[in-house]
């Protein structure tokens, strides 16, 4: 990486878009995401990146607009090294980070793959997510969705957990099952609950605990291995997360970008971990970036764009259950 020779020219905005019903996890409902989009340009070529704030951590689609239009005006040349060490993880960092891949694959003519060195995209299973509801919903849910998917990811609350996963597996008996906690299970017996879940034939446990309460899962022997997500976040936090997981879920948003994320992807590998790509609500502008990652995991949940309503023109295609660069 190197600086430009002249100053990159950056917008930023927000679009809403909404939601295919409501998406419902155990923090709440939501009917719509708001993203942020960011263009560079270096005055011939132009590049561009989506993200999606991190409600949780008190981001917004306005304050990431600011954050982006506030580095741009103290660092008018700029590359991703300088992203790096001035600005703060989080979406209006992933969406700067994006928008300068995009900007470098166009001035040198490579595809993203090619550029960041990672592997050549192929196909990809993703996930496909079963939003929090009652046991007798999720498994109507789980029935409809294993027509065109075999991995369900299920969205749990810490109550009525096995109900719920009993539930979807009747709805779809021959599916692959992983299941997101979200920090709900601080409480619990864990090992138990784990062992419960085996049954049914859950294969990933993700964020069972709340972040930084890690030590929760100290000595904890699971039948199935448990990932970190919220508690992961940049490759500094692998080495305290080892101990405790055996994968971590990298989200482009969390990590500030495509470049951290390959660091954290890195970084994880080099742990003994193994790799979850995962994603927020979005459009396929923000799955692109991603999916690239995505091709050195273990377990891909990149289905953002399936929970809109309606998704970008120029879109990721989903098929089968599969993710794939469009036509």
């Amino acid at each position: 990486m190197t600086l430009p020779a002249a100053p990159l020219s950056v917008s930023a905005s927000a679009e809403r878009w909404p939601v295919n019903g409501s998406f419902v996890i155990s923090r709440g409902a939501k009917t719509h995401v708001d993203v942020v989009i960011c263009t560079v340009s270096d005055g011939t070529h132009q590049g561009v990146g989506e993200a999606t704030p991190i409600y949780y951590e008190g981001e917004t689609a306005e304050n990431c607009v600011a954050a982006i239009e506030d580095f741009a005006s103290a660092y008018p040349q700029f590359d991703r090294l300088t992203l790096l060490e001035h600005m703060p993880r989080g979406a209006a960092r992933n969406a700067l980070d994006c928008a300068l891949w995009d900007l470098e694959c166009r001035e040198l003519d490579q595809p993203l793959w090619l550029h960041a060195s990672l592997p050549e995209p192929g196909p990809l299973t993703t996930a496909f997510t079963i939003s929090l509801g009652d046991p007798a919903q999720m498994e109507v849910d789980a029935r409809a969705a294993a027509d065109t998917h075999n991995l369900l990811k299920l969205k749990l609350s810490g109550s009525d957990d096995h109900a719920r996963v009993a539930a979807v597996h009747r709805g779809a008996p021959d599916a692959r099952l992983i299941v997101d906690a979200n920090e709900s299970w601080n409480d619990l017996d864990i090992g138990a609950e784990a062992a419960a879940l085996a049954q049914w034939g859950v294969e990933l446990i993700e964020q069972p605990v709340s972040a930084g309460r890690d030590d929760l899962l100290a000595g904890l022997r699971s039948p199935i291995p448990l990932c970190a997500d919220e508690s992961c976040h940049t490759s500094a936090d692998i080495p305290a997360l080892a101990p405790y997981y055996q994968g971590v879920n990298i989200k482009l948003d969390k990590a500030g970008g495509l470049t951290e994320a390959i660091r954290i992807a890195d970084a994880a590998e080099q742990a003994g971990l193994k790799l979850m790509v995962g994603c927020m609500l979005s459009t396929s502008l923000a799955i692109r970036p991603a999916f690239a990652l995505a091709q050195r995991a273990d377990w891909v949940d990149l289905d953002g764009p399936l929970l809109l309503a309606q998704d970008r023109a120029d879109a990721m295609h989903f098929a089968g259950g599969e993710v794939m660069l469009g036509p």
